[in-house]
């Protein structure tokens, strides 16, 4: 099967951007996990690998700051849709997001930029329904104490990944 091309959609700002850069570490009819460099570089993210969960509403991210150390867990609620070539989707972010940190601690954050696109109509009813869904099932993941569920594929890929193993 060969690899699908990814695009991300932001709706905050508005662009769409081709993830030329990202490499696709495996993909599935499921998933499709990706190691990647940051576009603007921060304290806390430098580079990461992400899981892009095809049937749940979101994407995993693991942060790493520049010295190699491990920074945070990212969810982005997202949709996925056909991308404007064959076999590309298209990554739509819908603007909530959960942060876990090392401690355990987790925030939901963007909350306000969801607010503020539907009221500036950039966000239908629709996509608004299902970022509040996706959001909702992730959030009963992580206090059902399940979040091992979502981490384990990725820490295996992160593994093979570094051992040069495929």
């Amino acid at each position: 099967m060969e690899n699908p091309i990814l695009y991300r959609k932001r709706i905050i700002p508005d662009e769409c951007i081709k993830l030329k850069d990202d490499v696709i570490l495996y993909h599935d009819s499921s998933m499709i996990m990706t190691s990647w460099h940051a576009f603007r570089k921060k304290d806390y993210l430098s580079y990461g690998y992400s899981c892009y969960f095809l049937d749940q509403g979101f994407k995993l991210s693991k942060f790493y700051r520049d010295d190699g150390t491990f920074s945070r867990w990212y969810f982005d609620i997202v949709s996925y849709q056909k991308g404007p070539e064959d076999n590309s989707i298209m990554v739509v972010d819908l603007l909530a997001d959960v942060v876990i940190y090392p401690d355990g601690r987790f925030e939901v954050v963007d909350l306000d930029e969801l607010a503020q696109a539907y009221d500036k109509s950039l966000l239908t009813a629709g996509q608004m329904h299902e970022c509040l869904e996706s959001l909702d099932r992730l959030i009963k993941i992580i206090n059902e104490g399940r979040l091992s569920e979502l981490y384990l594929p990725l820490e295996i890929q992160i593994s093979k990944e570094r051992n040069n193993v495929h």
